[in-house]
């Protein structure tokens, strides 16, 4: 498997898909009833399968990406090329995690603690693997309103 298997809840989400995936392979309900109970192995290859393929889905439209820490802002634009970074670092003991730090990061963005940096990273060979590593280190995909607007305020 590339990615992650997805939870119970995703599946639960994603039933129908799942039925059209098993269609896809030629399985019907009663095969794929028979595959759990007679070759959970089988069946646990079935759904890592369809996991990876929701996945690439999901990660070829994805556009933006944010990782937000107390101290730290990650936005990145995920471009064909390249990925494009803008970070707000804070050196004060502000937690933008918060609703009062992130007021007080937006009142106070010309301060003296607010540092903004931009970088562009280039893509591994795998440029799904490189989005979904920095998913499974914390970053949400997002619209990118927020990459939007400082991209605006500091270019």
């Amino acid at each position: 498997m590339k990615y992650s298997r997805l939870t119970k809840e995703q599946f639960e989400e994603l039933h129908q898909e799942f039925i059209n995936f098993l269609a896809t392979q030629s399985i019907t309900a009663d095969e794929w009833a028979n595959l759990k109970a007679n070759k959970p192995e089988l069946a646990e290859t079935e759904l890592d399968v369809f996991s990876d393929l929701i996945w690439e889905g999901v990660l070829n439209k994805a556009e933006y990406l944010e990782h937000i820490s107390p101290q730290h802002m990650y936005l990145f634009r995920l471009g064909e090329e390249k990925m494009h970074a803008i970070v707000i670092n804070l050196k004060n003991d502000v937690d933008i995690t918060t609703k009062e730090g992130y007021n007080w990061l937006r009142e106070n963005l010309m301060d003296e603690n607010v540092e903004f940096l931009q970088a562009d990273k280039d893509y591994t060979d795998d440029k799904n693997l490189d989005k979904f590593k920095m998913i499974e280190q914390g970053a949400a995909i997002t619209k990118g309103d927020l990459y939007k607007y400082f991209d605006k305020l500091i270019n």
